[in-house]
């Protein structure tokens, strides 16, 4: 019988009660076992992950940006998401961006009390010049961190849209975000250690968040990512496949045009299709809002 006022991740796991004495082949047995749970914890906020999707998309085609707050892992996890958008994407990094709790400094290193200072939360959230059009996605196993309730209550005072991920059904963040998105993914192999199933839920999350919108607001045609960035030679191969793919013609024609393109994949790919110059295949994106898919079906 568990206390009900104690997080469900902060409870002992049966499951795992013995790591410490297992086989190494018991112990990653042990570990896989509780991961397998996550994806169908997550599944059962389908409906809540779409309505977020729907809402940051509106947003974004507002003028508006996506802003993720966190502390510890979850701070971690929200930067990281961001900081792959632009390469993946070919979007600002301004569209998409994290925010930490202690600053750039605890990417590496845990800054002691960071997550306990309300007021610092609140400061944060109005040094990262938030706009009416923003969305706010706060990011906590627990959601309970008095920093992020700093920074989603003021949020709330602003009126700007919030959403909540957390793994807790009692989090404090549930009556300060407009959407609230809670997998219950049970007890952590290692009590307490919300890295694991927590964040590899979180992570599952924010993937489909960032990638929805972005198909949302055409940076995908097909399930091609059209506005990759391509700034190494795996990536400008990448880009020379999807051009000769969707433009059906071999990589040294597609690469022709990539180059005469500056590699904008979207602008070669038009160039092919409909046989024109890289300046009327350029007008052609800005006239439809650079979907590719209302140019070229």
């Amino acid at each position: 019988m568990f206390d009900s006022e104690i997080i469900l991740t902060e409870q002992s796991n049966p499951n795992t009660i013995n790591i410490d004495i297992s086989s190494t082949q018991d112990l990653v047995e042990m570990i896989n076992n509780e991961d397998k749970k996550v994806a169908y914890a997550v599944e059962t906020q389908k409906e809540k992950i779409a309505e977020a999707i729907d809402l940051i998309t509106s947003k974004i085609l507002a003028g508006g940006n996506l802003l993720y707050f966190g502390a510890g892992t979850s701070g971690r996890l929200g930067i990281l998401d961001a900081s792959e958008c632009p390469p993946t994407f070919g979007v600002s990094s301004e569209l998409v961006r994290g925010y930490i709790a202690g600053g750039e400094k605890a990417l590496r290193n845990a800054i002691e009390g960071a997550e306990d200072n309300y007021e610092q939360g609140k400061l944060d959230f109005i040094n990262a010049k938030v706009k009416d059009n923003d969305v706010i996605v706060g990011i906590s196993a627990s959601g309970n961190p008095k920093w992020l309730l700093g920074v989603m209550q003021e949020a709330k005072n602003r009126k700007i849209a919030t959403i909540g991920i957390t793994c807790n059904p009692n989090a404090k963040i549930n009556e300060l975000s407009d959407i609230i998105i809670c997998p219950i993914i049970g007890q952590e192999a290692i009590t307490g250690s919300s890295r694991l199933k927590a964040g590899t839920a979180q992570k599952m999350i924010l993937n489909i968040l960032s990638t929805g919108t972005m198909v949302k607001i055409g940076k995908t045609y097909k399930n091609f990512m059209i506005d990759v960035c391509p700034t190494n030679e795996k990536l400008k191969d990448r880009a020379e496949r999807i051009v000769s793919e969707i433009a059906k013609v071999d990589k040294t024609t597609a690469r022709k045009a990539l180059l005469n393109s500056n590699y904008e994949v979207k602008t070669a790919i038009i160039t092919l299709l409909l046989n024109c110059t890289k300046e009327i295949a350029r007008a052609k994106l800005k006239c439809y809002g650079g979907i590719l898919r209302k140019i070229i079906s």
